[in-house]
């Protein structure tokens, strides 16, 4: 377990070139400071718990410590940042975010979801938010605790635009091939392989194409999973054995694992692309940049930014928040230096399909999608 304090701004990365707005249900998030003359409370003090994939995931733990640190850098204080090396260390840790006077505790993911209710229950006058995660450990249809908010994505949606971008892309090769595989098979890993799949669809109907997609079946719920975020041989082997089916473009979903596929790919000698997930992941990690040829994007740092921001005032409002297009909670990053390579019209089919997702026409359904909750 790692405890940091820090006042350092890492920054909120913005894609360049072709970025798609993206949305919700619940408040949107916004960059502008929400808390710019107004009083915050003198003992207000914001607290983080990764999961194991910790701070430097280029994903989803990184995306939350940045916005975390935005609110801290803006509010002029130092929250408590608590790194897990393990699954053991998510109950200890927030044991002692508690221990060490938290207002507000903010729990990065699915895997910290039974820790953080019995937190909350046993605390109820600290305020707590968790990533891609209901905190509905009863399946009954409500969060678990009444001062949790849920921060969760409509990840579907974005994924939507980025496999029509692969069938394209895959298309245009000869390929006509793609592929994905992920981490554990939770609702905020499969919600991508949904997407990714159901955009390959649509590009083949719109453009009369056979492009097929390995590593997940939408329809059974079964595809290729590794059973955990480590970029291991394990991670390694699953994503060769999407490759092995001759795809050429390959979709990763689960943190680190992105790395595990670019060791396959750079084993395989072929001119594979992947896709990144969370963040801008080119951008991200510098060293995939070559090989990535767009990331779906969620605005992990945003949410986190502006529940941090309210509880900051007092105005903590545990509804949930869902990141969609419309609200701009999810979107598609650029595609770097693929930009130029692009097959012709792709862009503006891209941004006619978001169009038509946030209007209604299209209507990108998911079993994993928190909106189908």
């Amino acid at each position: 377990m790692t405890i940091s304090t820090t006042k350092k701004l890492l920054g909120v990365t913005v894609a360049a070139g072709v970025v798609f707005a993206l949305a919700g249900c619940g408040q949107a998030p916004t960059d502008k400071p929400a808390g710019s003359g107004e009083p915050v409370a003198s003992d207000f003090l914001p607290c983080l718990v990764s999961d194991a994939g910790g701070w430097n995931d280029k994903s989803f733990n990184q995306s939350a410590k940045e916005g975390m640190d935005s609110a801290a850098e803006e509010l002029d204080i130092k929250p408590l940042e608590f790194e897990s090396a393990n699954d053991n260390d998510y109950a200890p840790n927030l044991e002692t975010a508690v221990s060490e006077g938290c207002s507000l505790i903010v729990s990065v993911g699915f895997k910290l979801s039974a820790a953080t209710v019995e937190s909350a229950l046993a605390n109820p006058d600290i305020d707590y938010a968790i990533i891609d995660d209901w905190a509905d450990n009863d399946f009954d249809g409500n969060v678990d605790a009444p001062n949790i908010k849920p921060l969760v994505f409509d990840t579907a949606q974005a994924a939507y635009l980025g496999g029509y971008a692969a069938a394209s892309w895959s298309a245009q090769s000869g390929v006509n091939k793609v592929g994905t595989f992920g981490g554990m098979q939770i609702p905020s890993v499969a919600v991508f392989m949904d997407g990714y799949q159901l955009g390959v669809e649509k590009y083949n109907e719109d453009k009369s194409a056979s492009v097929e997609v390995f590593g997940w079946d939408e329809a059974t719920q079964k595809g290729s999973f590794t059973g955990g975020f480590d970029a291991n041989d394990t991670a390694k082997q699953t994503a060769q054995g999407v490759l092995d089916q001759g795809v050429d473009v390959i979709l990763p979903v689960g943190g680190p694992v992105y790395q595990s596929a670019a060791a396959a790919i750079a084993d395989s000698g072929k001119d594979t692309l992947m896709l990144g997930v969370d963040s801008d992941l080119a951008v991200a990690d510098p060293s995939v940049a070559g090989i990535t040829l767009v990331s779906i994007m969620k605005a992990i740092d945003v949410a986190v930014k502006d529940a941090t921001m309210a509880a900051a005032k007092g105005e903590f409002d545990p509804a949930p928040y869902v990141g969609t297009l419309e609200n701009e909670g999810v979107k598609l990053s650029g595609f770097g230096e693929f930009e130029s390579k692009l097959p012709e019209g792709l862009t503006d089919e891209l941004k006619t399909l978001q169009e038509q997702i946030i209007s209604g026409d299209i209507k990108v359904e998911s079993p994993n999608s928190p909106t189908s909750k």
